[in-house]
């Protein structure tokens, strides 16, 4: 392929413009230089067939229940729940940081709403108890990646609908993997926190069990709705996704904090986030049809091939490619522009499709820690008004605690597969 579409590609990225602008033009342009643009007039059918997929209709709609539920007063009751199982230990409030992130995870699944909800609430508490803000911003960032690998997650749902890979057995295959991560995130907080002398211990001040549980419980409902509907055979993920939003409203109505103008404030929302992560799908699918016609993935497979890369060395490769783009582009950006190129020739040497998806799910999120471009450490640096670097700088020993466990997920497939295998989902 000439450089001339590329040198578009790298200007634009240069430039800052938007990822859909530069990809879908940087594909256009090839077409023509290939000397394959009469393929162009059949491109809009080729797309529209690309994205009538039924389970991207979930997509919104779970962006549409984490945006309610992040303005309807579940973060104050999820930390206080939280609070009352993990306060009374050393480093309490750094362990309620990270159950409460679990517990958001199977509300929102997102990362970046995560990191924003807890940035705004449970930091400063931390603070005041006498924690550094570097140290609970750092916990906050890293606990925060937990919500795309615990279902239901966006990045999930994405993957499955571009790779045609089941949603529910990813749904399944992110549960151990999440309360993996939350676990290793304890215990590297505890040994921070008895090193450091951090507050907690016998004696804390916690709430009572019993009325936190209480009111958390509307809250807490809807990780319950959602993944038995889904993992029971009752609804699809669609489905599960339009009963968690209407559950999300009266949830926030419950607690009292969900008016008619957040409601619609979480609409335009939703359609502004829907639209950004639709636009991208158009412009991926534009240069994934060239692929096709160049049948670069079958060169790429045969590249494998002369290589003599096996399925793990392949497998360790693409997770250092992954991680990279991770580092530097938006998550779903990533996975769309690299997934349909690099996943494939995994599947055909006999990763297992649900497996590629977790780790590729895990690998990205990581990215979102990872300078120079972390999407979570730049969006609690701006909230908290403090300096990028020295939050980097914190967030290190869990950085490397997460991709020690990657590397763990990568060569153990079982800790992935077993739940989807008990439940029926793989084979």
């Amino acid at each position: 392929m000439p450089a001339l579409p590329f040198i578009f590609l790298l200007l634009t990225v240069i430039s800052g413009g938007g990822i859909a602008y530069f990809v879908g033009g940087a594909a256009v342009l090839a077409f023509i230089t290939e000397d394959q643009a009469r393929f162009l007039a059949a491109l809009p059918q080729r797309v529209m067939g690309q994205l009538n997929v039924f389970a991207f209709l979930a997509m919104p709609l779970f962006i549409l229940t984490g945006e309610l539920m992040n303005r309807g007063g579940v973060t104050e009751a999820l930390i206080k729940f939280s609070m009352s199982i993990m306060g009374r230990f050393k480093g309490g409030l750094g362990h309620v940081n990270i159950l409460t992130s679990v517990f958001f995870a199977g509300v929102s699944g997102s990362a970046t709403a995560d990191a924003a909800a807890l940035g705004n609430t449970l930091v400063p508490a931390m603070e005041k108890e006498g924690y550094s803000r570097n140290y609970a911003a750092a916990i906050t960032a890293a606990s925060s990646i937990i919500g795309p690998i615990i279902p239901p997650s966006v990045i999930l749902i994405f993957y499955g609908a571009l790779m045609n890979t089941s949603v529910v057995a990813l749904f399944a295959g992110g549960i151990v993997p999440g309360l993996l991560l939350a676990a290793v995130l304890m215990v590297i907080n505890a040994v921070i926190a008895h090193r450091e002398g951090h507050p907690g211990g016998r004696g804390a001040e916690v709430p009572a069990f019993f009325p936190a549980l209480l009111q958390a419980l509307p809250a807490l409902s809807l990780p319950v709705i959602i993944m038995s509907g889904i993992l029971m055979g009752f609804m699809t993920p669609a489905e599960a996704a339009g009963v968690a939003a209407v559950a999300a409203l009266l949830v926030g109505r419950f607690y009292g904090r969900l008016g008619l103008r957040d409601v619609i404030i979480s609409l335009q929302r939703t359609v502004v986030l829907t639209g950004a992560v639709f636009i991208i799908l158009v412009a991926i699918a534009t240069f994934g049809y060239l692929m096709s016609i160049e049948r670069i993935p079958q060169a790429l497979v045969a590249w494998v091939e002369a290589m003599n890369l096996g399925k793990m060395e392949y497998l360790l490769l693409l997770n250092v490619i992954f991680l990279i783009a991770g580092m530097l582009m938006d998550v779903k950006a990533a996975l769309a522009l690299l997934g349909p190129l690099l996943i494939p020739p995994a599947i055909i040497l006999g990763v297992d499709p649900t497996h590629m998806g977790i780790l590729i799910g895990f690998n990205l999120t990581v990215g979102l820690l990872t300078p120079p471009l972390g999407g979570v450490l730049l969006i609690l640096a701006t909230v908290l008004k403090m300096n990028y670097w020295r939050l980097v700088r914190a967030v290190l020993p869990f950085l490397l605690a997460e991709l020690v466990l990657l590397a763990a997920l990568i060569l153990v497939p079982d800790l992935t597969l077993a739940l989807p295998r008990y439940l029926g989902l793989v084979n």
